[in-house]
């Protein structure tokens, strides 16, 4: 029996005019999957995340979460449906404090107008989760500090416990641990192999320390087509990858 896929993408094809960004690109990923997304400046990686999570749409293909078609979803609703990310760079509320931010994940998770809840039980009740939820990423202690204050490590982290706290069926980690001193990294890299079992992972990093450790299998894109897909230990020794690489070792 086949196993079953949380997210498959058929064909998926993009072009800003002359530029192709996405040529054909067909990917599965099942329930469970650690997946790292490889490839040189300018391959199409964060675009590629971009079309699954419909802030780009594409000009041909598919995209299937869950055997429900999403191609046409606003993100909003890609995010309802399951789907959550990341971002290069993060997207915190910075005037707030850890746990609010988290809380206010899980009120739009909920569906709750939470401007307007944050003295009624509803809200009292995403704050509780919200804490649980920084306590479960070994950073519970930090939920009352304002997120402005904090080191970009833990900025990072938190971006993490957002995207968990909206229960995603696939997650896609956009560079987690782009910008984080070396010092730093060591969390990001204990958190990502503590992340819930169910969820399909797809994670782009240029570290390839972090890609790996984590990944289980890796991509690597290139001119917006897929090159190949296979274990790291393939990847590593691949001729065609190093090649992509300028001759560099990929790990």
């Amino acid at each position: 029996m086949n196993a079953p896929v949380a997210l498959s993408v058929r064909g998926l094809c993009k072009s800003f005019g002359a530029l192709v960004v996405a040529q054909s690109i067909d990917v599965d990923l099942v329930p469970g999957a650690r997946v790292g997304l490889i490839g040189p400046n300018g391959a199409g990686k964060t675009t590629f995340v971009n079309l699954l999570t419909g802030f780009l749409h594409p000009d041909a293909g598919t995209i299937s979460l869950g055997g429900l078609s999403i191609e046409m979803m606003p993100p909003e609703k890609r995010v309802h449906h399951g789907l959550a990310r990341t971002h290069q760079i993060n997207t915190l509320l910075s005037e707030f404090c850890v746990r609010d931010n988290v809380a206010v994940a899980i009120a739009e998770r909920e569906k709750f107008a939470w401007r307007m809840m944050r003295y009624r039980p509803q809200w009292r009740a995403c704050l509780e989760e919200a804490q649980a939820r920084l306590t479960e990423m070994g950073i519970g202690h930090i939920g009352d500090r304002i997120v402005r204050e904090l080191p970009y490590g833990q900025q990072r982290l938190l971006e993490i416990a957002i995207a968990l706290a909206l229960k995603p069926r696939v997650l896609l980690l956009d560079e987690p641990a782009a910008g984080v001193p070396s010092a730093e990294a060591h969390h990001i890299h204990d958190v990502l192999v503590r992340l819930p079992s169910d969820i399909a992972i797809l994670i782009i990093e240029h570290d390839m320390d972090v890609i790996f450790r984590f990944a289980r299998e890796i991509i690597v894109l290139v001119q917006g087509r897929v090159l190949r897909r296979a274990a790291p230990a393939e990847i590593a020794v691949d001729p065609e990858v190093r090649a992509v690489y300028l001759g560099r070792t990929v790990i």
